[in-house]
């Protein structure tokens, strides 16, 4: 792993008890502003659909308010579920989005939902099956690239958009082997979601990216973990803050969804099950001081063999997810 460690953020609009919905649109926003202050490399936002806990449905439409915010930072979306959409259409979007931050603009892209069955059907009621999902993978890249389509095909001739000296940068997100093979095999930089697995996986779908690549977008591989990670000014201020994670992750196991709870309001008693698995989940968090959290960081790139990381922070506090950005970009001496 070269040194130094390139950080990233990735924010998912979480909702907050007690506070509207609207507003976690807006720390979003504002969000992105004091990270390209802080010397974070890029800013990814999230999209999801009908989720009591993450508000963040269109992240197009945030990225744009980012670009018009911001000088520096790469935009981008983790990501568009592609199999709700039409590639072209996408394309479109984004090129508008490079054309108002040249050079800036990341589209990472997955297959997953990002909602439920029914959801998905309102939002496509022809929603595309995973089988396609490589074909428009594959239109999506032509038409973000400026390529062309073959013949035969209902798009050759058509182009996405506005045109311009540099595009959109193409991602291909997951957290499985699936997406890591297919970013290979289009010579896509490819971005593992190690907050979604805790782990589980990661090193194997790296492997395998690294394996299956062949120049295409890329000439070689370019890979990343997103991880859930919080700091605070001490170990235990930061596991106070998590325990509005942690709720709301053991929570999701049980179907109960719902906005992220303040750490006072937390706490609860847990089954013998949720005993289990909350145990198991701090044992594998990244939480604490900043110095601690640098540890773990600069450890799990180490491992992946990675030299930039994406960062996700839940905390009920817009206040205390900022101060942990803050904590990080002095403990690895950003910007």
């Amino acid at each position: 792993m070269p040194l130094p460690l390139r950080l990233s953020v990735l924010d998912q609009s979480v909702a907050r008890a007690g506070r509207p919905q609207d507003e976690s649109i807006r720390q979003s926003v504002s969000l992105a502003e004091r990270c390209e202050a802080l010397g974070f490399h890029r800013f990814w936002l999230s999209e999801h659909h009908a989720h009591p806990t993450l508000v963040g449905t269109a992240p197009e439409v945030l990225m744009a308010a980012v670009a018009a915010r911001t000088q520096r930072i790469r935009i981008g979306s983790a990501g568009v579920m592609l199999p709700h959409y039409a590639p072209f259409k996408v394309a479109e979007q984004f090129r508008v989005l490079d054309a108002l931050a040249p050079g800036r603009i990341d589209l990472g892209v997955g297959r997953a939902p990002g909602s439920d069955q029914r959801t998905a059907r309102v939002l496509n009621a022809n929603l595309q099956s995973a089988d396609d999902f490589p074909q428009q993978v594959l239109e999506l890249k032509a038409w973000v690239s400026g390529e062309d389509l073959p013949e035969g095909h209902p798009g050759h001739g058509v182009r996405a958009l506005p045109m311009g000296s540099t595009a959109p940068q193409l991602w291909m997100l997951g957290s499985s082997g699936y997406g890591a093979q297919l970013a290979g095999h289009f010579g896509l930089p490819y971005a593992f979601a190690h907050f979604i697995t805790n782990g589980e996986g990661c090193r194997q779908a790296l492997d395998l990216y690294r394996a299956t690549f062949r120049p295409g977008v890329l000439e070689k591989p370019q890979c990343t973990v997103c991880v859930s990670a919080l700091a605070a000014e001490t170990d235990e201020e930061a596991w106070h803050l998590f325990k509005s994670r942690e709720r709301a992750r053991i929570d999701r196991a049980t179907g109960r969804l719902g906005p992220l709870l303040p750490p006072e309001q937390a706490e609860r008693a847990y089954s013998p099950s949720e005993q289990h698995e909350a145990r198991a989940l701090r044992e594998l968090a990244i939480v604490g001081s900043a110095s601690r959290v640098r540890e773990r960081l600069l450890a799990l790139a180490d491992e992946t063999q990675v030299d930039e990381v994406v960062i996700v922070t839940w905390t009920w506090d817009p206040a205390a997810q900022r101060r942990s950005y803050e904590l990080l970009a002095e403990a690895f001496a950003l910007g």
